[in-house]
């Protein structure tokens, strides 16, 4: 992890969490995060949609920050079902994930949709997380490191900067099934990833590179301590605050 770039735990709730029992979670954890009053790490949650300003209300005057998981790229009109990262920014959202593996996966989403998406977070004000990730089959045809760069390069807007960008990195075969690449693999691509940046950006070497993919309190040490690691996207673990805190705790 780099001293140079303030690290970022992010929880992804995905499609988990009613308000009563999610607020309590999260009152939770910002208890335990005001116990430092200087945290060195910057804390995220990203709920569903329908509990954002619940979140943001049970989060405010607090360390915890509140994202969204997804935006569409216009700021209004006739998109039934969609939210526009101006309605996230008006719930208390300061973050939005786009590009997510489920979303490219599930919803057929290019490159070009995740660059417009995040644009379209910039736009609204808030930060972007950019999601990169290679499949099973990807990874075992050696195609790893060419599928982050075409991703990396078609995903991120003109205006991306460190300060409205965040990229992670989630290797689509370790989500959600506990398998994680060792931290020698986790090591070359975040290295590449910051090699592509350097060609795309002036700030490179300011952009926070997360790393996601059945991240938990077990693996969450040896993972963050990897060189160009500077924090975690994390599923599953982040649902309960006492799963998600040790995580954190490695960066603060």
């Amino acid at each position: 992890m780099s001293n140079q770039r303030r690290p970022l735990i992010a929880g992804n709730w995905k499609m988990n969490g009613l308000a009563t029992a999610a607020t309590s979670e999260l009152k939770e954890l910002v208890a335990l995060a005001k116990d430092h009053t200087a945290p060195k790490c910057d804390i995220l949650i990203c709920p569903p949609a329908t509990i954002v300003r619940e979140m943001a209300s049970a989060a405010e005057n607090s360390s915890v920050q509140i994202g969204g998981q997804d935006c569409h790229a216009n700021e209004s009109g006739a998109h039934t079902g969609d939210i526009a990262a101006e309605m996230l920014k008006d719930a208390g959202a300061s973050y939005c994930i786009v590009g997510h593996s489920e979303r490219r996966a599930d919803h057929g989403e290019s490159n070009a949709v995740v660059k417009a998406k995040a644009e379209a977070a910039h736009r609204g004000g808030l930060i972007a997380i950019v999601c990169v990730g290679e499949t099973l089959a990807e990874r075992e045809a050696d195609k790893t490191l060419d599928v982050i760069s075409d991703q990396v390069r078609n995903s991120l807007p003109n205006g991306a900067t460190a300060s409205n960008t965040v990229i992670a990195y989630e290797p689509v075969w370790a989500i959600g099934t506990g398998k994680t690449p060792t931290p020698l693999d986790v090591a070359t691509v975040h290295a590449h990833i910051r090699e592509e940046l350097a060609a795309l950006m002036s700030d490179s070497a300011q952009v926070r590179v997360l790393y996601g993919g059945s991240v938990k309190g077990s693996n969450a040490e040896e993972l963050m301590a990897v060189e160009n690691v500077d924090g975690a996207l994390v599923g599953g673990a982040s649902l309960k605050a006492a799963d998600f805190w040790p995580i954190v705790a490695t960066s603060i």
